[in-house]
């Protein structure tokens, strides 16, 4: 038994060591991060603290489409239904993924503080039908969520991820034969579905001295000709282009658009660049994700979706914004209405300004 695990260790080390990722026993993107000093980085920590504007939580509920088992199991195939933040479920050969599920009320490691959510999922963790896959990008607090892993580990059938994210997965409980952890450009079927794990520019650690001991990953999924591109959390980058080239067209991209900022360029991106990426994945129909559940920035929280929405009109994109729980067709999504709008806010008149978009 020793044995077998001291070779499992040297295994999965020695993959570790190879992936072009890595060096320093930490994992880098290929392009460097830019130093910004610590000095900088503490200004960023007090000011999201203390200095925090008006908006960036909404005053009045978000309408969320309760589900139900039923309504799943009459779903067709290629079903996506976003049930917060970076958390979608998809239904694909009758069978169910989820990715990035957090159904914490907060994304935090403590449950009585941090970013708290503006709504409940649109259905209990405990209600949802066997999860055949859950497919995670990295190991951040807002996309990885112990309890819900927790709860997940005894009901679904496959955890994809990068590289190091699922010794945290098996640390929890999660059986190790279920975990699969993929380095760039690795991908694994199931079921006749192929993932693959694809570039991202980001970071990953859970506490001030994890930093980059695991890696972050866009996700490729495909379903014969149908072709879904998962960004997880990314800046932009030539890597897009890249991807495009190799795994693309895709029929739809489901793209971080929100919790940026001007100061973070390098780690996430602002909606024009977005859009952007979106064009380099040779997407057609755009769906923007990482918004509209927690307060994780200093922009008001509708920013991300009317700043996107008055983008796509200009490029003259294709673009889905369905509320939380609502049902959008993989292969011929609907563009939604921009319930967003609907929401209270406090009286500005330059964000009246900009809900006067069209």
């Amino acid at each position: 038994m020793l044995l077998r695990i001291v070779k499992s260790f040297r295994s999965k080390t020695d993959k570790y060591e190879a992936s072009p990722q890595r060096r320093d026993s930490r994992f880098h993107n290929p392009v460097p991060r830019p130093s910004g000093g610590m000095g900088k980085t503490l200004r960023i920590i007090w000011n999201a603290l203390f200095n925090k504007p008006a908006g960036t939580q909404p005053k009045s509920p978000l309408p969320v489409r309760p589900l139900t088992r039923a309504q799943l199991e009459a779903a067709p195939d290629r079903s996506l239904y976003r049930l917060g933040h970076s958390t979608m479920l998809m239904k694909l050969r009758g069978a169910y993924w989820l990715t990035d599920p957090v159904f914490a009320e907060r994304a935090s490691p403590f449950q009585w503080m941090g970013p708290k959510r503006f709504h409940q999922p649109p259905m209990a963790l405990h209600e949802l039908p066997p999860i055949r896959g859950v497919i995670l990008s990295h190991d951040h607090y807002d996309h990885l969520d112990r309890s819900s892993i927790e709860q997940l580990a005894a009901t679904t059938d496959v955890f994809l991820t990068p590289l190091g994210v699922g010794d945290r997965l098996i640390e929890w409980g999660v059986d190790a034969a279920k975990v699969h952890q993929l380095d760039w450009w690795e991908s694994v079927e199931i079921d006749g579905l192929r993932m693959t794990a694809a570039p991202a520019q980001h970071f990953s650690g859970r506490t001030p001295f994890d930093g980059n001991t695991t890696l972050w990953a866009s996700w490729a999924i495909f379903d014969d000709e149908l072709r879904v591109f998962f960004s997880g959390d990314t800046g932009y980058f030539d890597g897009f282009k890249t991807i495009g080239e190799r795994l693309g067209p895709f029929d739809i991209t489901l793209m971080e658009t929100g919790a940026y900022d001007a100061q973070w360029p390098y780690v996430h991106m602002q909606p024009e660049q977005t859009v952007q990426a979106h064009s380099d994945l040779r997407g057609r129909w755009l769906m923007p994700v990482h918004n509209g559940t927690f307060d994780l920035a200093m922009h008001r929280w509708q920013e991300p979706f009317e700043r996107v929405a008055s983008l796509a009109i200009e490029r003259d994109i294709p673009l889905a914004t369905p509320r939380m729980g609502e049902r959008v067709d993989l292969a011929a999504p609907h563009t939604g209405d921009r319930w967003w709008r609907k929401i209270e806010v406090a009286s500005d008149s330059h964000w009246e300004s900009a809900l006067s978009l069209k």
